[in-house]
């Protein structure tokens, strides 16, 4: 039987991304007489504007056995459940894409078949969003936790937190179970003949080994990239958003619990909000605007007062060829980047560190280990990539040239084919393992006026005046579970503020 395992690993940079992979493998050091050592420099900042998560954090947090009260108290952090997005669809449009499911599936129809068939029989059911717990709860900044009654509609949250302050959360619990932080500036990054990674050497001479190298070193790609050489896939024809400014402000009026992301000239602005700041941002084209334009758009809607001076990024939208390449794996911004429209930036080091903790090599570093990272990651890179472009996809604006590009730019069949699908009658195919569910692709969808020509007609089935009453029935439920709820501001007061 093979056993030579891996026993170092080095991950080169901290932050978010190279946090939660240290916190990560915390679990495996007892486990495999595993060494991880962690190298970061305090002269390298971190980019660290990505407060707004999505769900699927609960599953690493719970990994981690961490408490959520206090996760929340350390990170300053609020609920989110969904983003409301202005001026996508036309300019004075909005929606909420929420977190949880419209209504309740029959075994033969799903929900927003049934609601289409009312819909389209003029019948006064209201909107689809009136159907959904965390949309409802959202509208009204209601939050709690344990509240919720059978026979509803789930309400699933996730959170505005602070990036900064969670890096540093994991820093504490992973040094505490045993990984190492070696302070210092990589200056070189050694190889073996056959291209492997074998140590890297700090501006101080220290010379660190390994078995596995992880690059964190965010947009530089140190490993994957200028060491390597992986090549790029730039996706700026579909997504030609390429920089970003940023500029927290002072909190005003009550803790809202969902994002707000607001379409603005020639790109987007977002407002994001913790409890002890506003995180703010404009993400936009440089073909469009330049940088000041950008600015002074930022600066002229924050809420509050400005609490440092703006941070502008560059980026490419796209990916690394491969993610792992030799002993090397990319995670974080080093191997890919998509704009933080729906809030994926840490989603998608979650699951790189997941695949890395499922997919963890021997010595022999196994083709088909690596192939199969490469493929799950970049298919999942896609799956996002395709529902990121929808918000630009579908829309009707064209009082300006971003817009307009927007509006007639081919789009990859992958997505064309699923509007073509739910155009001709509401129907959603998606893979099982898509981070967005049915439910976020309906909002996206229909928020943006997308609306299916026709329903399923296995709805048919169903009477309609039964259909009708018994929607009626559950949206005044869901609306008075919402109201029942206790004000989102009074939650976070009791439940993990500091």
């Amino acid at each position: 039987m093979y056993n030579d395992p891996v026993r170092n690993v080095v991950i080169v940079g901290g932050g978010t991304a190279g946090w939660m992979c240290a916190a990560g493998l915390s679990r495996m050091l007892d486990m495999r007489g595993l060494s991880v050592t962690l190298i970061e420099s305090d002269e390298i900042g971190t980019i660290g504007v990505g407060e707004a998560t999505i769900p699927s954090l609960h599953v690493f947090n719970q990994l981690l056995g961490l408490d959520e009260a206090d996760f929340m108290r350390q990170t300053r952090a609020t609920i989110k459940l969904g983003i409301e997005f202005t001026d996508w669809g036309k300019l004075g449009d909005h929606y909420i894409h929420p977190f949880g499911d419209y209504g309740l599936d029959r075994p033969d129809v799903k929900f927003h078949q049934m609601w289409l068939k009312l819909l389209h029989a003029g019948a006064d059911v209201g909107a689809i969003g009136d159907y959904n717990m965390c949309l409802m709860a959202a509208r009204l900044n209601r939050f709690g936790i344990g509240q919720m009654r059978r026979g509803l509609p789930d309400l699933r949250h996730a959170y505005h937190l602070d990036a900064g302050l969670y890096a540093r959360y994991l820093r504490r619990y992973a040094e505490q179970r045993g990984i190492v932080r070696r302070e210092g500036r990589v200056t070189n990054v050694n190889q073996r003949e056959d291209g492997f990674v074998s140590s890297v050497t700090l501006r101080d001479g220290q010379v660190v080994e390994g078995d596995l190298f992880v690059d964190c070193s965010g947009f530089r790609a140190l490993l994957i990239g200028q060491t390597l050489g992986v090549g790029f896939e730039d996706w700026g024809r579909w997504l030609p958003c390429d920089r970003a400014v940023a500029m927290p402000c002072e909190n005003t009026g009550p803790l809202i619990p969902y994002t707000r992301a607001t379409a603005d000239a020639a790109g987007w602005r977002w407002r994001i909000q913790l409890q002890h700041r506003i995180g703010n941002g404009h993400v936009y084209s440089s073909a469009y605007i330049d940088s000041d334009t950008a600015e002074a758009r930022l600066r002229a809607t924050l809420d509050g007062a400005a609490m440092s001076d703006p941070l502008h990024i560059r980026f490419k939208p796209g990916h690394r060829h491969r993610l792992w390449d030799r002993n090397v794996i990319a995670i974080g911004l080093s191997g890919g980047f998509i704009e933080p429209l729906e809030s994926t930036s840490i989603h998608l080091i979650q699951t790189g560190v997941s695949r890395l903790l499922l997919l963890f090599p021997d010595m022999r570093f196994t083709p088909a280990l690596i192939d199969e990272f490469n493929r799950s990651s970049l298919l999942e890179y896609e799956q996002i990539r395709d529902f990121i472009i929808l918000h630009y996809k579908a829309t009707r604006r064209d009082d300006t040239p971003f817009w307009r590009y927007c509006r007639d730019m081919e789009v990859p069949d992958s997505l064309r084919h699923k509007m073509e699908l739910f155009r001709a009658g509401g129907r959603i195919f998606r893979f099982s393992d898509d981070l967005f569910t049915e439910s976020s692709w309906l909002a996206v969808l229909l928020g943006q006026g997308i609306v299916p020509e026709c329903h399923d007609p296995v709805a048919d089935a169903i009477p309609a005046g039964d259909m009708e009453r018994a929607l009626l029935s559950l949206r005044a439920a869901v609306l008075d579970a919402a109201k029942a709820l206790p004000d989102h501001t009074d939650f976070i007061r009791s439940y993990c503020a500091i």
